[in-house]
């Protein structure tokens, strides 16, 4: 089939590449020129593992190319898939739809035949219904345009697999016609037994921002009874795997540490919530708000954590964070929990040092003022405190032994609990994580959590600074 995937970030990019491998031919389209002369060029714009050979195979059969021309889009396309970004809008929690909108202002009018638009981004429930009308204005004579939405249910880090071989296939159609030409595009999937759901428009586009708002709320649950842990000296690692046997419950994403970030779940949860108000059915997902502050407060949590395990006044103190990007086995660094931080301690008066593996020239660019260093010892060289924020496996292999002898202090604060804590204490290290028993240091763990609370209710006294005073003396201070 002839497809065209207009918008090549993480999602298009990799749509129009894995389309082009199970043997359409496809168009991808965006209008940022040097990201379609990269990917024409076989370079992908963003780390993604497993894309490059994709599209470099895909470019190679002649089955992919790509165009800044949406009349060319028009012209090529019997299936049109929107890949573009729905960020969430500047002085509001809404979706902002301005990209969407503009595809659709730009191909519609072009269009020389009937063919189907299908919407693959995170949409408003009810924005099937909106943009057929909107076609409709816009639609040559005798040109009929019909809308589905089919959305995407991407992990980065995994955007090759969970495009290849979903774990399901959501298709909101308003007609066997739609449904139809959808089936035809996955083909292959279905062949191979991947679960397809046919449904209206409406439930289609609540299934993406449903799934991530229970993902995000499950997390969040987690780091709530992280927080309880702390104050009550119990171990949340220990309380996830125990809920985890629990079916009903599941152990994934029962992962208590910094909490979730990245380009979806946090502007999904808020835009899911700005329109269920819009809807009159606000108090449903009030839930949501709170979800959104547990996220937010584990950030607030584990920088109040490193002033207390440094004395209560970070200026002068050299900080390591392990980890830039939202997650592992990515270079996206929006809304990345892991340079929150690392900007929290900065802006503190601690001397900051970063080392990501993918992600540092993207931190670079978001945030000049931190140091990204590429050399994983380089970085850690002198510091005082370690902080493990993104759960790259490099870090998990790290030989604490090895480190030790380059640091100042050995010290270490576990952001994700990805780490083999017992052996980093054996090492030699002063460990600490949210949510787990402090170290056997005379202090109760009860007692730890409660210097903890009280450090995250003493805000610095100005930026850079520390707690007041009384703070700071009432904080377990370290010699150098």
């Amino acid at each position: 089939m002839r497809l065209t995937v207009i918008g090549t970030g993480y999602l298009g990019a990799v749509h129009a590449a894995c389309m082009a491998a199970i043997g359409h031919d496809v168009l991808g389209i965006d209008v940022d020129i040097k990201k379609i002369k990269a990917l024409t060029e076989g370079r992908p714009p963003f780390y993604e593992p497993g894309f490059d050979d994709v599209l470099t195979k895909a470019l190679a059969s002649g089955c992919l190319r790509f165009t800044a021309s949406l009349r060319e889009a028009a012209a090529h396309g019997e299936v049109h898939f929107i890949c573009v970004g729905t960020p969430q809008q500047a002085g509001s929690q809404a979706a902002d739809m301005r990209y969407v909108d503009a595809v659709v202002d730009g191909l519609v009018p072009h269009l020389p035949a009937p063919c189907l638009l299908v919407g693959k981004s995170t949409v408003p429930v009810g924005t099937t219904a909106r943009l057929t009308t909107r076609i409709a204005r816009l639609a040559s004579a005798g040109v009929r345009a019909e809308v589905a939405w089919n959305p995407e249910f991407l992990r980065e880090g995994f955007a090759v697999e969970d495009t290849l071989r979903p774990d399901r296939l959501v298709a909101g159609v308003t007609s066997p016609e739609a449904d139809e030409t959808l089936r035809r595009v996955y083909a292959p999937m279905l062949e191979a037994g991947v679960p397809y759901i046919s449904t209206d428009p409406n439930t289609a586009e609540l299934v993406k921002v449903a799934a991530n708002s229970f993902l995000a709320t499950k997390i969040s649950f987690i780091n709530a009874m992280a927080e309880v842990c702390d104050a009550a000296g119990a171990d949340v690692t220990t309380l996830a795997d125990a809920l985890g046997h629990d079916t009903r419950i599941g152990r994934r994403f029962l992962n208590a540490g910094l909490g979730f970030g990245g380009g979806c779940l946090p502007k999904d949860i808020r835009a899911f919530n700005a329109r269920a108000q819009e809807l009159g059915v606000g108090p449903a997902v009030a839930f949501l708000e709170h979800v959104d502050e547990i996220n937010e407060r584990q950030r607030t949590r584990t920088v109040a954590l490193t002033r207390q395990m440094v004395g209560g006044d970070l200026t002068g103190r050299r900080m390591t964070v392990l980890g830039a990007t939202f997650k592992p086995n990515s270079d996206d660094v929006r809304d990345s929990p892991a340079l929150a931080v690392a900007t929290a301690l900065h802006r503190q008066g601690a001397d900051v040092r970063i080392h990501d593996p993918e992600g540092a020239p993207n931190a670079r660019l978001a945030h000049p003022e931190l140091r990204c260093g590429s050399d994983l010892l380089t970085a850690c060289q002198g510091a005082e405190l370690v902080l493990h924020l993104t759960e790259w496996v490099q870090y998990r292999e790290l030989d604490p032994v090895k480190l030790a002898r380059v640091v100042r202090e050995p010290v270490l604060i576990d952001g994700r609990n990805a780490l083999p804590l017992d052996d980093w204490r054996a090492a030699g290290w002063t460990v600490r994580a949210l949510g787990r028993p402090a170290p056997s240091d005379g202090t109760s763990a009860a007692q730890a959590g409660r210097l903890l609370r009280a450090t995250i209710a003493s805000p610095a006294a100005k930026p850079g600074g520390g707690p007041t005073a009384a703070m700071a003396q009432a904080l377990p201070t370290r010699t150098s």
